[in-house]
Parts: structure tokens; sequence; C-alpha cells
């Protein structure tokens, strides 16, 4: 089954969105008998991937088309139950991969609500009713505040060590020491014990910001809501951009968007993205919005296009174990762009624009493939095109023209938005990140901006890592995608994950960090998911049985 990561309001089986003025409510009623597969039922507010993918769809839809929107409550369509986390049979029966691959997702988005308080106004409450658990807790840690309704039994916890001989795969732990810097006796208790906390402890260990009777909570969330969206940012009177479905069409071999084209070699592991630079200069202004281009703009569509194909290639081909990316069209275009957002960063859809591509390639460098970029004559690598190139494992230029070929040599073009418009996990650019021990090379890049690098330049200044003519090109690229096909998918994904992200630790690094170390094996030690392991005994009447040796 190919899953879809494509959704809009009117196929929701899980979330409503419901706006009032200035402050909008995203309200969780799952559809028990909805799960994106067979075998387990939803009960409990629990979620799988398809609860997910609609949650991520709201939070885009609240950026893109509700600019007036300044604040954003997390609330439950159920009595007596926020959320109990991800569902644990869908855990139980759910392959390796999809469950390390659904919580790294289950991540992101949960960044995605961060992203939103921190750089575009939207601000996030959770107003938590009846149990929140394992998951359900970890959503409501991804907002700015927390109410609790202190009715004697609602409580916050993260259950996942004590009943099923895992971690909470959605960053819990990271966030409740992290972000709310709870102490470190107090979140070993939480981590270790079943029912968490409720009421006044709750609120003294910092697992919540506030505890409000039954008869106060409705007032308390407005009153906090109303505050947030009276000190945002976000226009209150402006047009939003309504995002319509994707321009794709999936072939035996490949995904065909408007402006990218993904080839899926599966014999030899490799999919081929290829980025088609604008065909057109940028719109005279961002009136209606964005010269009334709309989801028709050319970075916001790519971007969204971009984001779709590694969550497709990501969920749905699995053995494709590396990501080539080219690109085709004029430098001078696609630079011509850049310069407009980076003249328009104020207005707020440009703004949107810009986060959602620093979100598409925070996407690619989380994605556990070998990345690789080929610049080659005709390509428009350049300005947040670059950003690709920069953040490929190796990158591949060209030397000169093909022979029998008609385009120009192949060129890199710098630009402000490769010195910190997009940011990776770790809070640098990619540059900065490439050149961690040399941060003169990235002041004296800084005076290249405009140029357009051919590949002599480009190799002598570091930004590629090899440049190849017309006469090698064929062979050397084969004899590297061979190699990379031939060693262990476990191995690159390790060094992989380590070599991205050198520099400072953020509370972004730590998750996916842990994430991709302890959760990736302690899902498949048989204390947790062997026959006799906790997750194949929740809810049956018998405990699990135990290997006791500590490893």
């Amino acid at each position: 089954m190919r899953i879809d990561f494509e959704t809009d309001p009117s196929r929701y089986r899980h979330w409503r969105i419901e706006i009032d003025g200035r402050v909008a409510s995203l309200v969780l009623d799952v559809d028990e008998g909805a799960g994106l597969f067979d075998g387990y039922a939803l009960k409990l507010n629990t979620y799988d991937l398809g609860v997910d993918i609609e949650l991520r769809d709201a939070i885009q839809r609240l950026r893109f088309e509700h600019p007036e929107v300044g604040a954003a409550v997390l609330r439950s369509g159920k009595d007596r139950v926020f959320c109990a986390g991800a569902n644990i049979r869908m855990l139980a029966g759910a392959s390796h991969g999809h469950k390390v691959n659904f919580c790294k997702f289950t991540n992101e988005t949960r960044n995605d609500m961060e992203d939103a308080s921190a750089r575009s106004g939207q601000r996030y409450i959770a107003a938590v009713n009846g149990a929140c658990a394992g998951g359900g807790y970890e959503l409501a840690l991804a907002a700015d505040r927390i109410l609790l309704v202190d009715d004697g039994s609602s409580a916050v916890s993260l259950p996942e060590v004590a009943l099923l001989g895992v971690l909470p795969g959605t960053g819990g732990i990271t966030r409740v020491t992290d972000k709310r810097k709870v102490r470190r006796d107090r979140a070993d208790i939480l981590c270790s014990t079943e029912e968490g906390a409720r009421g006044r402890r709750a609120l003294e260990w910092g697992l919540v910001d506030e505890i409000v009777p039954p008869s106060r909570f409705e007032d308390a969330v407005a009153r906090r809501a109303a505050e947030f969206a009276a000190a945002s940012d976000r226009p209150s009177g402006a047009a939003g951009i309504a995002l319509g479905p994707l321009e794709r069409r999936f072939e035996a071999g490949a995904v065909r968007y408007s402006s990218l084209a993904v080839e899926i070699d599966r014999a030899a592991r490799l999919a081929t993205l290829t980025v088609f630079g604008p065909e057109a200069p940028p719109p005279a202004g961002t009136g209606a919005p964005v010269g009334g281009e709309g989801d028709r703009f050319w970075p916001l569509r790519l971007g969204r296009e971009l984001d779709d194909a590694i969550l497709h290639l990501r969920f749905n081909e699995p053995e494709v174990g590396t990501l080539a990316f080219r690109s085709e069209g004029d430098p001078a275009a696609a630079m011509a762009y850049d310069r407009f957002l980076e003249a328009n960063l104020d207005n707020w859809a440009v703004r949107e624009t810009v986060l959602l591509w620093t979100r598409a390639m925070k996407r690619i460098d989380l994605t556990s493939r070998s990345l690789a970029a080929l610049v080659e004559p005709g390509g428009c690598f350049a300005g947040f095109l670059a950003e690709i190139a920069f953040a490929a494992d190796r990158s591949f230029m060209a030397e000169g023209a093909f022979e029998g070929g008609n385009r120009p040599d192949a060129a890199l073009v710098l630009s402000a938005a490769n010195f910190g418009r997009h940011p990776m996990s770790n809070g640098l650019s990619r540059l900065a990140t490439r050149f961690l021990g040399d941060p003169a090379r990235v002041e004296a890049l800084a005076a290249r901006t405009g140029e357009a690098l051919d590949a002599a330049e480009a190799e002598a200044l570091g930004l590629v890592t090899a440049a190849w003519d017309d006469i090698d090109w064929a062979d050397e690229l084969r004899l590297f995608l061979e190699e990379r096909a031939s060693f262990s998918p476990d191995a690159l994904t390790g060094m992989e994950a380590n070599t991205r992200f050198a520099g400072p630790e953020t509370m972004e690094t730590r998750i996916f960090g842990r994430l991709s170390a302890w959760q990736n094996w302690i899902f498949q030690r048989p204390n947790a998911t062997g026959a006799a392991g906790a997750l194949a005994r929740y809810g049956g009447g018998r405990r699990a049985e135990f290997d006791r040796e500590r490893i």
C-alpha cells in the first residue's frame, strides 16, 4: 500500500480546524475505525501515522491559509481523555522500519508546531482534559503552554518504559529535561511510572504551566489564547494562500511534479531528483498575496513538492538507499527569486515560504539515505537551491560542458540564503557546518555572493567534493553509486547521522540523535518486540519476559 502524505480538511477523519477570529482550535477527535492499516482500533484518541499526516497538514494550513491566526489551541473532542499516545497495537504489528520512520515523522510534525511558535507568530496552547499519556503528552509538550484541568483524575505521563519496554518516541524525555528543565530525579520518576503526575504535583514539577478547576478551565484557555494572539505580528486583515492539491503523477518508476521529477532505479537502489528552475520572473509585488500567484508561487510550489517527494521515498521506497539531486534551469532566474525572497522577508507570505523551504531542507538532512548532488551543465544550483548541494554527503561538479551538449557550463551561485536564512537542526547554516573548523572561510565566501563559480573555483573553495570533466563524469559517478549501494544500509545510516550534524547540540539534534541511536536499537530488542516482549503482551493479561542482561 502506498502511503500518501497529501490531504485536506475535507478528508480529515481525526482532526477539526475551528477558527474564531485570531484564535484557532485544532480538535483531536480520532475515528477509532479509521486506522491507516488493518488490525487495530484507535481507541482513547490514540494515533497512528494517518492521524499525524492530518495534523501536519492542519499546521501547514494554519500558517498559509489563516494569516489572521495568532494562537492555536490543541484540544480533545472526547470527554476525559486528551490523547493516550501512539496506538500500541499499531506499534506491535508494524515493521521496524515503519516504527522508526513513524517516530521521525511525528517528531518533525511536533517541530513544525514549535517552528510556528518561534518564527511565524502562531503560538500553541495545549488544553489538557483527562488522560494525557505517552505520545499525547509529547504532543502537549510541543506547545508553548500547557493547561491541565484540575479534576483529581486528569494527568500527564510518559509510561513507555514501565508499560512497553521502549522510550517515548517523539522527544518526550528530551523536552521534559531540555525544554521544560524538569529536575532529573523528577524526570526519572515520571518516566518510570505508569500513572504520571496530576494536579499540584504536575504544576510544582514543571510538567504543566497551569492547573485550573473544571468550572474555570475554558475561560482560562480562552484568556491565554487571546493573550498570545494579541502579541502576534501576523496580519489580521490579509488574505491567505489556499493550498490546493499538488500537481503530481505517479508512474511505475517515477513521480512527476510541476517543478520536480523523481526517477527511481530500484535495481541500483537509486532515486534521482531533478529540480526545475522557474520559467517566469518573480511577481512584481507581494500583494494578494505574492503577486496573486498564491500556491503557484514557484518557491512555495517547489518546497511543497520536494517535501512530499522526500516523505514518499522514506515510507514507500525503503530499499532506495541513495538520493541524487540534479537541477535544470537558468541560475539567473533562480537568483531573481532568491533576491525577491530576501527583499520581502517582512511580508508574512514570503516569510512562510522561506520557513517552508527551511523545513523541507531539514527533512532532507534528517532522511536516512545517502545524499549526492550533481552540479551539471544547464543546472541552477543558485541561492536557496544551492542549499541542496550543501546538504549532500558528497557533491560532484562538472568541468565545462558535456560533449555534444549545448547547455551552459555548470555553475554554483551563492546568496544570503546560504549564510543563515535556512539553518540546520544544529542552528547553523550548512556552510558554517561544512567549514566548522574554518569560520574565516565562511566569511570569505560571503564576499563571493552573486558570482557564478565554475568547477575549478568551487572545488578550490571547498564547496564541492570533486570536479570531473566530461570524459570521467559517468565512470566516476558510477563507481561512487555502486560503492554506496554495496555498503550496509545500517552502517550508512549511523555514519551519516554522525557526519551531518557537526557543531553545537540543540534540542532538535538531541531528539533526532537519540531517536536514531537508542530508539532504533530498543525497537529491535526482544524485551520490546519479541514474542514475550512488552509490546506483544501489552493488554493481554500476561507480564512481559525480559532478558535481564544490561547491554
